[in-house]
């Protein structure tokens, strides 16, 4: 079912994209929980993460876990968690968060709108530590 986040992977809709290889693709959420917010795609649209064969489901979170390294390395925090909700946009993702603290992570708390320019400035920061 194609998605924003498909139009995302064809490169049709501008984001901040942190890391990207054949299958994947990684970006800065424009509505982050805290700075460096990212999402994790498969460029295969597929809308329910666990729907992704063994192969493919290993593969994303491999790429996802060279994501984590750089944005733990370009933001400060304790730990980068991660999450998989998916009731958002039907195409599977995965969110990386970086974490000081419980509240970091909690999705039902107000979404930040930081400007153009904050999300370059982080994505450059994350590609730097690539």
């Amino acid at each position: 079912m194609p998605s924003v986040f498909s139009q995302i992977a064809r490169h049709e809709i501008p984001v901040h994209i942190v890391a990207e290889d054949e299958q994947h693709l990684a970006f800065l959420d424009i509505s982050p929980l805290v700075m460096g917010h990212v999402l994790v795609i498969p460029k295969k649209e597929v809308d329910y993460i666990y729907d992704l064969e063994d192969d493919e489901i290993g593969a994303l979170h491999i790429f996802a876990k060279k994501v984590a390294k750089s944005l733990k390395l370009a933001i400060p925090c304790l730990r980068i968690g991660i999450s998989v909700i998916g009731l958002e946009v039907p195409h599977a993702h995965i969110h990386l968060i970086p974490l000081n603290s419980m509240e970091d992570i909690n999705f039902s708390r107000m979404k930040l709108s930081p400007s153009n320019e904050e999300l370059e400035v982080i994505s450059k920061k994350i590609i730097a530590q690539s």
